[in-house]
C-alpha cells in the first residue's frame, strides 16, 4: 500500500497552490480544478495538504502496483510537463528539499589510476546537485542538461569507500532504493531522460538480488525515451569491492 492524495474537486477553487507545492510534478490544473496526473509520481508525504486554502486535499491508500484512471488517460497528455518551469524551491517547507546546483571543480583525471593530483578530489565532496533521491529530483531540473548521470542504489555508498571520488566526480548523482521506495523508477528516469540530453549513464548497484529492480528501472527508461545512451553497470560487493564493471 502506498499513500497517494486525493482531491475533492467540490472544495478545489483551482488556485494553483498544491500545484506549485508539489515538487513531484503529481499535480496540474486541468480545466480550472487541480488534478492528480500520475499517482506514480505522488510520494505520499503530503506536503501539498497544509497549503491548500480550501481543504480540498487529503491522503488515501492505493495498492501498490495498480494503475490508476489518472495515470492511464490524463498523464499521455501531460506534454506541458517538459514545457513546466523549473522552480528552484519545491515550496514543500522543508529547507532540505530546495533544489539547487553545487558547483564542483572538473578535471578528466582518473582516481582509479592513483596519479598525481589525486589528492585534489581525496576529501572533497563530488555532489552536484540537491535532492539526489530519485523519487525528489525534479524531472525538469537544469542540472540534468549535457549530464553524465550516475544512478545509485543507496547502500553503495556506505559499502565503497571511494564513492565520490571514484564514481560520482563530474556526474549528476542520484539515488534509491527499488525495495524499500516500492515504486517503479522506470517512468521517471525515462521522463528525465526525454526532457534532457544526457551524455552518458551508469548504474552503480549492489550485488545483492533486489538491486537488480535498478538495472531493470534503466533499460525500461531508456526504451521509453526512445534514445541511445551509453550506460554501463559497475556491481559492488557487500565487503565493499568491486567484483563486476
Amino acid at each position: 500500500m502506498k499513500k497517494v492524495i486525493r482531491i475533492d474537486e467540490e472544495k478545489c477553487t483551482g488556485c494553483g497552490t498544491c500545484v506549485n507545492t508539489c515538487h513531484e510534478g503529481a499535480l496540474q490544473l486541468v480545466n480550472g480544478k487541480a488534478k492528480l496526473v500520475s499517482e506514480s509520481y505522488c510520494d505520499g508525504l503530503g506536503a501539498c495538504l497544509p497549503n491548500c486554502p480550501s481543504g480540498a486535499l487529503s491522503l488515501v491508500d492505493r495498492e501498490t502496483g495498480t494503475t490508476s484512471a489518472a495515470d492511464n488517460s490524463v498523464r499521455p497528455a501531460n506534454a506541458h510537463l517538459n514545457e513546466k518551469p523549473f522552480i528552484n524551491n519545491l515550496g514543500c517547507g522543508c529547507p532540505g528539499s530546495h533544489a539547487k546546483t553545487i558547483e564542483r571543480k572538473t578535471s578528466s583525471f582518473n582516481a582509479r589510476t592513483h596519479d598525481t593530483g589525486m589528492h585534489d578530489f581525496e576529501n572533497e565532496s563530488q555532489l552536484r546537485q540537491w535532492p539526489c533521491q530519485i523519487r525528489l529530483v525534479p524531472v525538469n531540473a537544469p542540472y540534468f542538461d549535457n549530464a553524465h548521470l550516475l544512478i545509485a542504489a543507496d547502500c553503495t555508498a556506505y559499502a565503497y569507500a571511494n564513492m565520490h571520488r571514484d564514481f560520482m566526480r563530474n556526474k549528476i548523482t542520484i539515488i534509491g532504493c527499488p525495495k524499500l521506495d516500492a515504486t517503479d523508477y522506470s517512468e521517471k528516469l525515462g521522463e528525465i531522460l526525454k526532457n534532457h540530453d544526457i551524455k552518458s549513464i551508469t548504474v552503480l548497484r549492489m550485488e545483492v538480488p533486489c538491486c537488480g529492480g535498478l538495472v531493470q528501472a534503466v533499460k525500461q527508461a531508456l526504451i521509453n525515451s526512445n534514445k541511445m545512451i551509453p550506460w554501463s553497470i559497475t556491481i559492488i560487493s557487500t565487503d565493499g569491492n568491486i567484483v563486476e564493471t
